[in-house]
């Protein structure tokens, strides 16, 4: 029987509570309450529901620019997984919108699938871009399970992250590399961003000001280009798709770009299988 490692999750949230709580309780109910972590970024910021469950802690607030501050952020998480590697044996990072998942295929669950022996420092997810089809579905309950409500998504290299720390590293901006090392993407293990779920949501976060003054108007421009892939192109055969694609990632990368997901280009979209639809 596999022994249970210690495994701690955090992240850190600015100005978005519905996902925080979202967060909180899914990965509460993953690894227990005790051992999640979440900085709101900034002394203004109201705690999100849930959060005195946890380990919530507010940080100033630093106006960077939008590159300077995903670096910045990427430090902080990186510097206090370090920290909590002396009480933990596994420490999760990911943004407040993504959600790691194990395939129910396994008919396990994260705490035991993470709890097994694993070469190297780090795991990634295959990432998973969930949008809601502009004519085909309505706006999120967020009551109810998310992947419930979508059918489609985009296998996404930018979203193929190194979230899993099995020791301590440095993540690079947005949590999307580990300095200095390579990086395994496991073959059960999904990561879900949910950024474009909603509609709405999204046009809320379009028109931030604080947001678009710190250089978010490209990075909103490219993202919500997602809406525009499902409406018009042609979802492919979702598993067939998810082992073509790891292999892609891991085997096509630049010799300069070793420590990341090599760039996709082609269609991607797939329907999110039924097995996934009651995850998160």
């Amino acid at each position: 029987m596999t022994a249970f490692k210690k495994i701690a999750i955090l992240s850190m949230v600015r100005n978005n509570e519905v996902f925080a709580a979202k967060w909180i309780q899914y990965y509460g109910a993953q690894f227990g309450f005790k051992n999640v972590y979440l900085f709101l970024d900034g002394l203004d910021q109201k705690r999100p529901e849930f959060s005195e469950q946890i380990n919530c802690y507010q940080l100033p607030h630093s106006h960077y620019r939008r590159s300077k501050g995903d670096r910045k952020r990427a430090q902080i998480m990186s510097n206090f997984a370090t920290q909590l590697h002396d009480s933990y044996d596994v420490v999760l990072a990911t943004d407040i919108d993504e959600f790691l998942v194990l395939d129910p295929l396994l008919n396990s669950n994260l705490k035991n699938y993470l709890s097994q022996e694993f070469k190297g420092s780090s795991l990634s997810a295959l990432g998973i871009d969930v949008g809601q089809h502009p004519e085909l579905e309505q706006a999120v309950n967020w009551d109810q399970p998310l992947l419930s409500q979508r059918a489609y998504a985009q296998i996404s290299d930018r979203y193929t992250k190194p979230v899993v720390a099995l020791k301590p590293l440095q993540w690079g901006s947005g949590l999307h590399r580990v300095k200095g090392k390579n990086f395994k993407i496991d073959p059960h293990l999904y990561l879900f961003h949910f950024g474009l779920v909603d509609f709405d949501h999204t046009q809320y976060q379009i028109r931030n000001s604080e947001l678009l003054k710190r250089g978010w108007a490209t990075h909103f421009k490219r993202r919500i280009q997602l809406y525009e892939v499902i409406k018009t192109q042609k979802p492919q055969e979702a598993d067939l798709s998810f082992t073509a694609l790891r292999n892609y990632f891991s085997e096509k990368r630049k010799w300069y770009a070793y420590n990341k997901p090599a760039v996709y280009k082609g269609n991607a979209l797939i329907k999110i299988p039924e097995r996934f639809k009651a995850l998160v």
